[in-house]
C-alpha cells in the first residue's frame, strides 16, 4: 500500500499514525428511497447495504489512506460487534489492541435512510458499562488524534495527547441543549484544527456566515475548517491570517453516510503529510466526494486505487501537463508509480455470509 507520509517520517517517529476512541455502531443503510417515509405507509428501497459504523467510519477511511491507525472502542459480544471487529481489524488493517469486547453488551445500531441526495438516521443503543480493569490514563504516542468535542463534557486525554506532542483533530457534533456556547467546549485550546459543519460553525459564532464563522473560530483555535457539502469547503489560519476555499467534486450521490468522516480523515492525512492548506482542501474534498457514491459509512471510504482512478481517468490528471494548472496536479507525484486496484470491502445487504 502507498505510504502518504514516507516522505516525512523518521525512525523516531511513534507506531500510531492517528488515535481514536468513540462508539462502533452498526450501520444499516437504506437508499433509494423517494422521499421520507411517511407515517403509516410502507416504503421499499432499492439498495441496502450493512457496515461497521460511528467511529469506524473514520478510522477505515484513515486505514484506507495508508496510516496507521489506532482505535479504542468498546463491542458488543453479539453477531453485530464480531462482524464490526473482524471488518475494522482483518479486513482493514485497524489496529485494535486497545479495544475490549464486553460480555452481555449489544451493539448500538444506526438505520441510515438515504433520500434527495441526504440521509435520516435513527440509532439505539446503551453506554457500554465501564470495563473491570482500569483503561490507560494516556493514549500512545501518537502523531496525531481525531477527537469529538462535546460540550460541557471534558476529555481529559485530549489535553495529555497534545501536550505529548500530538496534533489533535477535532470535529463536534449538533448541541441538542441549544445553547451554542463555545466557551463549554473546553478542550478546543489543545487541538490545532476545528472541522465543524456550516450550520454548527454559524451557530457557535453566532454569525449567518459560513465564511465569516471561520474566520470567528480562527480566533480560538489555530486553524478553523468549515465543510460546505457538495459546495465544499473553506478554511482560516489563526497562526498566519491567510484563508483558502476549494469547491465540491461533483459525483452521483448514492449514499451521504459518512462523508464528513472521510473528509476529516483525508484532511488529517493531508496534514500530517505537511500539503499546504489549499492542497488539504482539495484532497479531503475529492476522497469525501468518492466516498459518497457507494453505500455506507466506513467501506465507501475510498483507497489509493480509487483515488488514481478518479486522476487518471476520470479527471483527466494523467493528460494534463506540468505547465497547466490543476486543483489536483499535487497527486500526479504520488500516484506516479500507479496503484494496483485491489477489490475494497464493501456494504453489503447482510452480514453471515463468508466474504469473497
Amino acid at each position: 500500500m502507498l505510504d502518504p507520509l514516507a516522505a516525512v517520517r523518521t525512525p523516531q517517529d511513534p507506531a500510531c499514525d492517528v488515535y481514536l476512541t468513540g462508539t462502533v455502531f452498526l450501520d444499516i443503510v437504506f437508499t433509494g428511497l423517494d422521499s421520507a417515509p411517511v407515517r403509516g405507509t410502507e416504503s421499499w428501497a432499492r439498495g441496502m447495504g450493512s457496515s461497521p459504523g460511528g467511529v469506524a467510519n473514520m478510522a477505515t477511511a484513515l486505514a484506507r489512506l495508508g496510516l496507521r491507525t489506532w482505535l479504542s472502542a468498546a463491542f458488543g459480544d453479539d453477531v453485530y460487534g464480531a462482524f464490526c471487529r473482524e471488518e475494522l481489524s482483518q479486513g482493514e488493517g485497524v489496529d485494535l489492541s486497545l479495544s475490549r469486547t464486553v460480555p452481555g453488551w449489544h451493539s448500538p445500531v444506526t438505520v441510515s435512510l438515504g433520500y434527495e441526495g441526504e440521509r435520516t438516521m435513527v440509532s439505539h443503543g446503551h453506554e457500554a458499562p465501564p470495563p473491570r480493569e482500569p483503561l490507560p490514563a494516556a493514549p500512545p504516542p501518537t502523531r496525531a488524534a481525531v477527537a469529538s468535542l462535546t460540550p460541557g463534557a471534558p476529555q481529559e486525554w485530549i489535553g495529555r495527547t497534545a501536550r505529548d506532542g500530538g496534533r489533535v483533530f477535532a470535529d463536534v457534533g449538533w448541541d441538542g441543549t441549544g445553547r451554542w456556547d463555545l466557551a463549554a467546549l473546553t478542550e478546543l485550546r489543545h487541538c490545532e484544527a476545528f472541522l465543524p459543519n456550516a450550520e454548527e460553525a454559524m451557530r457557535y459564532t453566532r454569525t449567518d456566515c459560513p465564511r465569516a464563522a471561520a474566520r470567528a473560530l480562527a480566533e480560538h483555535v489555530p486553524l478553523a475548517v468549515v465543510t460546505l457539502g457538495p459546495e465544499g469547503a473553506y478554511a482560516a489560519d489563526g497562526r498566519t491570517g491567510r484563508t483558502a476555499e476549494v469547491p465540491g467534486v461533483e459525483v452521483e450521490v448514492l449514499d451521504p453516510t459518512g462523508a464528513g468522516d472521510v473528509f476529516m480523515a483525508g484532511f488529517v492525512m493531508a496534514s500530517l503529510a505537511e500539503w499546504p492548506l489549499a492542497e488539504r482542501l482539495a484532497f479531503a474534498g475529492l476522497v469525501a466526494s468518492l466516498s459518497v457514491q457507494h453505500f455506507g459509512g466506513s467501506l465507501a471510504a475510498p483507497g489509493w486505487p480509487e483515488i488514481a482512478a478518479w486522476c487518471h481517468r476520470v479527471h483527466g490528471c494523467a493528460a494534463v501537463g506540468a505547465d497547466v494548472d490543476c486543483r489536483y496536479g499535487f497527486l500526479r507525484a504520488l500516484l506516479a508509480d500507479g496503484e494496483r486496484a485491489l477489490p475494497l470491502r464493501r456494504a453489503v445487504p447482510t452480514i453471515g455470509f463468508p466474504r469473497a
